[in-house]
């Protein structure tokens, strides 16, 4: 017998996150019917409506909260509003995929830790650097197979164009974004945690600083954390500095150091001319290769249904999703001031 599939409904859509998580998860089979989010989100609103006219804006939350049928809530809202609507969401008896960063204070994870135990609910943070990268699922199979032997090391970076005519005034309110290491560096974090296989770090060194955008001084266009673990190292370097001249939004790139070998990923773009996305190199004792991780697949999301239906947690620990959101706001607040 086919199982029913699963309904999603969504709450926020300030960050355009969200049609990488609707997009993904109606890619295997899940449904929506309706959304919410508070006011008129400049930039996304129209978009959003425009891209999926079958789905119904709802004005109050509730109508998405109180429907039984709806087993996993999408929030992408305002950075620093998302904890509790996920909070609401779980209280209400439904799962969570929250974009990262899922929260901006330890005060909101801490709440948020108490209603997962409670609920018995499932908070997942979707950090799409790895989620929606194809190249970092071919990474995480060699790996597994042996290919670079024992991680050491990790080297994350994560730049961003600024299009700056097109942000929000939240963009600029270190309050509501929760600060560049909150919120971009969660990604680098999780792929520290999971490729050295750590489940606790620290932060040994970190900044933050706005360089070059004096006119909005909330901005952080700049930051950088140094981690540690019993498992491995790693830097992080985020930015909102990609030139113009990149074919696409950021360079982001991801170096993996075994005792054997390393990879290195080149997931949105090949500045050395080869097309398309999803550049993986391996170098160990016997290869040095380019390969194309295009079509290696996105196991995320259907891991996240399953584990919806059977309570499991294959998709991501939930112990996972509450560390990486902890060392990056530990990152963030104790971060040394730079540039301007």
């Amino acid at each position: 017998m086919t199982e029913k599939p699963l309904k999603l409904g969504i709450l926020g859509i300030e960050h355009r996150h969200i049609y990488g998580q609707l997009n993904n998860m109606q890619k295997i089979g899940s449904t929506c019917e309706k959304w919410w989010t508070e006011g008129d989100p400049v930039g996304t609103v129209k978009d959003f409506a425009t891209e999926y006219p079958q789905l119904e804006r709802v004005t109050n939350k509730q109508q998405i909260l109180e429907d039984e049928s709806i087993d996993l809530i999408l929030i992408a809202a305002i950075p620093n509003e998302r904890a509790q609507l996920a909070i609401e969401a779980m209280r209400h008896g439904k799962d969570v995929m929250v974009d990262k960063p899922g929260c901006t204070t330890l005060e909101q994870l801490a709440e948020i830790k108490q209603v997962v135990a409670e609920t018995g609910r499932i908070w997942s943070v979707n950090f799409s650097e790895r989620f929606e990268v194809e190249a970092v699922t071919k990474a995480d199979q060699l790996i597994k197979a042996g290919k670079i032997g024992k991680v050491l090391q990790t080297i994350g970076l994560g730049p961003h164009r600024l299009n700056l005519p097109t942000r929000p005034d939240w963009f600029y309110d270190v309050e509501k974004y929760g600060g560049i290491l909150c919120d971009i560096a969660s990604h680098q974090i999780d792929q520290f945690l999971y490729f050295t296989g750590s489940d606790e770090a620290q932060v040994i060194a970190s900044s933050v600083g706005n360089y070059a955008n004096p006119n909005t001084q909330g901005l952080q266009d700049f930051g950088d954390i140094l981690l540690r673990s019993d498992q491995g190292q790693a830097y992080i370097r985020v930015d909102w500095f990609t030139p113009d001249g990149l074919p696409t939004w950021g360079d982001g790139r991801l170096t993996i150091l075994g005792t054997e070998g390393y990879i290195e990923l080149r997931k949105y773009v090949d500045i050395d001319g080869r097309a398309g996305k999803n550049h993986l190199f391996l170098v160990n004792n016997q290869t040095c290769e380019h390969i194309n991780a295009t079509g290696t697949g996105l196991p995320y999301f259907e891991n996240l249904v399953n584990d919806v239906r059977n309570r499991t947690a294959t998709a991501m620990p939930q112990q996972h999703a509450f560390k990486v959101m902890e060392l990056a706001i530990k990152a963030q607040n104790q971060a040394a001031r730079v540039g301007l």
